[in-house]
């Protein structure tokens, strides 16, 4: 196992850590709700350049996320790669200015083609998260890093709760406007951190920027390069794997099995969001603390279980909600699996580390909506030999009590 050394951003360490992290949080933040902001205009706007037709826009709006999740894919590990080489700093600042000017981009984009470059940019430039996350690996002892992924994490819910509701109320004015918000919130963000964000790594720390370990396949390498940490990393590809059933059933199986309207949507997304930012922004630090990181990650992935279970077997609208608070402490174990991975490589490494993690998520992402969304319309079709509405959040289950069994027999190979 290697241990990587002890953080260090230069003097008054301890005010400027606290600073860093403060800003590495904002930065996640103004990414995901400036992301948010855009996700409720993105399909209209796709839409309104193929005369209004819905069957069609949804099909390129459906290439648009593909294309942004391979992306994703392949770079991220380029991007962590770099940031191993040259410092995060660089890296967070040039992703955040990239950001500002694909939506101003995006907000110009005369036809479906300049739109769809704007969308392939975007996911360049959001694939930093994970050097956002290889600077808190920097700059934060090993005891407390789950507490503070988890407090980092919390933003990803308070963008994508908030931003949606603006991005709507905006879009009501001029479909183009979310993108010029979004586009000023992520210059001025980028303009915030030249004037306050420290290197957290060091040139004592960093290592050569080499293309067979920065690209895709071979950042796959790193994770093979230990038993513990090739296992950890397969609990979490099954863990985000069954995590899409979310994002990509929810709407569909609400509306049919429950007959919720968009408003009660929209109020238990808001709920899911809520429940998520109470526990990875207060709740994870003492658990972890309480517990340890090992059984923290199962704690994590049984209550996830038992909520995907719940949401798949509720009869009624009320008996789901009742599986939100137990599906929320799920976010124990992304937080759990994240500080002991950062465990197993040295310090050089942690920008590849994170951006090979990213690419593997970027899998369970292209991979997901397929596998769930073919799911449900299978279980509620005429074929089915039995009617399943539920089916696609049982299957999510059945995927983390697999993580859960890997996890434990991975934990036990930890302790021995």
């Amino acid at each position: 196992m290697s241990e990587a050394a002890e953080p260090h951003i230069g003097s008054g360490a301890a005010a400027a850590r606290g600073g860093a992290v403060a800003f590495i949080f904002v930065t996640i933040l103004l990414d995901m709700f400036a992301l948010g902001l855009i996700m409720p205009i993105l399909p209209k706007l796709v839409e309104s350049f193929v005369s209004n037709d819905t069957a069609s826009a949804a099909r390129i709006f459906g290439l648009f996320g593909t294309a942004w999740a391979l992306m994703q894919f392949f770079f991220s590990p380029i991007l962590g790669g770099l940031s191993d080489r040259f410092g995060r700093r660089p890296v967070v600042l040039l992703s955040n200015f990239g950001l500002a000017l694909d939506y101003v981009l995006m907000a110009l984009a005369p036809s479906l083609t300049w739109l769809f470059v704007g969308r392939v940019i975007s996911g360049i430039t959001s694939a930093s998260v994970s050097t956002a996350f290889a600077y808190i690996a920097d700059i934060t002892p090993q005891e407390r890093r789950a507490a503070v992924f988890g407090k980092v994490g919390a933003a990803f819910g308070a963008g994508f709760i908030i931003g949606p509701a603006v991005g709507g109320l905006l879009g009501g004015f001029d479909p183009r406007l979310p993108f010029w918000v979004a586009a000023a919130l992520s210059f001025a963000n980028a303009l915030y951190g030249l004037l306050i964000l420290p290197e957290s790594l060091p040139p004592d720390r960093r290592s050569p920027f080499r293309w067979k370990s920065a690209n895709p396949l071979g950042a796959l390498n790193l994770l093979r390069s230990n038993p513990t940490l090739a296992r950890l990393s397969l609990v979490n590809f099954i863990a985000q794997l069954a995590h899409v059933v979310l994002p990509s059933t929810f709407v569909l199986y609400a509306t049919y099995r429950y007959g919720w309207d968009t408003r009660t949507v929209g109020l238990t997304l808001a709920i899911v969001g809520v429940c998520a930012m109470a526990v990875q922004g207060a709740g994870i630090g003492p658990i972890v603390k309480c517990v340890g990181e090992r059984r923290a990650l199962l704690i994590g992935l049984g209550s996830g279980a038992l909520g995907f279970l719940i949401f798949g077997l509720a009869p009624s609208g009320p008996s789901f909600w009742i599986g939100i608070p137990v599906m929320a402490l799920w976010g124990v174990a992304g937080a759990a699996t994240q500080a002991l991975t950062t465990r197993l490589v040295a310090a050089d490494q942690q920008g590849q580390l994170q951006g090979a993690t990213s690419s593997v998520q970027s899998v369970s992402q292209l991979l997901g909506p397929f596998l769930f969304t073919l799911t449900f319309a299978y279980f509620i079709g005429a074929q089915a030999p039995l009617h399943l509405p539920g089916a696609p959040f049982l299957l999510a289950a059945a995927l983390l009590s697999l993580a859960l069994l890997l996890a434990a027999r991975t934990i036990a190979t930890m302790r021995s």
